[in-house]
């Protein structure tokens, strides 16, 4: 079911989580991918663009681009898609196990020279499973379905929906001083758009939504520009 959409932030921020690797999503798809020829790809069931970009190591936008694709929900099984562009293939078994790492153990980054402008907390508390990348744009948090997703910061839920593809349940809030925060792949949404809400308030529950399993994907950005959360976030 698509919510009626976007509210002038939540249509910037979309377009943004678009052209991203975003999300964080892992494809729900067969193990063995489908890369039938340097420089192609063939779709397979439960893929989808944005996780054949990220996979690939590009973006929705350049795949639409090469593809002249107008609308990414329309992909088929079966289809070639051309990833020129792209800088990495499916990441190895090794890569993954190597970031899933507790955020109390993986290196943390340099504070935000703008970190104080707000006063932040963490949506939910557990293993940093994806780190924040040019491809990414956002954190990866592993967690139990139905646990609570709680706002970052103060701020105004700009959009609550399903109507991105790979990131299932999503809540976008906007907050002072050009910050919006995303939060995705949750079971349940506990909001309304426009509805004002309180750091630590409950905003959703944790859950799999487009995703391959339990997590919380959550990005922060700075007037549009994808910034790396844990460098805002309590330490």
């Amino acid at each position: 079911m698509n919510r009626k959409i976007y509210t002038v932030g939540a249509i910037c921020f979309s377009a943004l989580l678009a052209a991203c690797g975003s999300s964080s999503k892992a494809p729900i798809t067969s193990a063995g991918g489908a890369t039938s020829s340097a420089g192609s790809y063939v779709v397979q069931r439960g893929d989808t663009l944005y996780s054949i970009a990220r996979r690939h190591g590009t973006t929705v936008a350049n795949l639409s681009s090469l593809n002249r694709i107008t609308d990414p929900s329309q992909l088929e099984v079966g289809q070639s898609l051309s990833i020129r562009g792209g800088t990495a293939s499916r990441p190895s078994s090794s890569a993954s196990a190597t970031s899933r790492t507790p955020a109390s153990s993986a290196s943390q980054p340099a504070r935000a020279s703008d970190a104080a402008a707000i006063s932040w907390d963490w949506p939910v508390r557990g293993k940093v499973i994806t780190p924040f990348s040019s491809n990414t744009r956002g954190v990866d948090i592993a967690g139990t379905v139905g646990t609570p997703v709680n706002a970052a910061a103060d701020g105004t839920v700009s959009y609550v929906g399903n109507g991105l593809r790979g990131l299932g349940n999503l809540v976008l809030v906007t907050h002072s001083n050009g910050f919006i925060t995303a939060y995705a792949h949750n079971s349940r949404i506990t909001v309304q758009t426009n509805e004002r809400v309180k750091k630590g308030q409950k905003i959703a529950e944790l859950g799999d939504s487009d995703a391959d399993s339990p997590r919380l994907h959550f990005q922060v950005r700075r007037n549009g520009t994808p910034v790396n959360p844990l460098s805002y976030l309590p330490q």
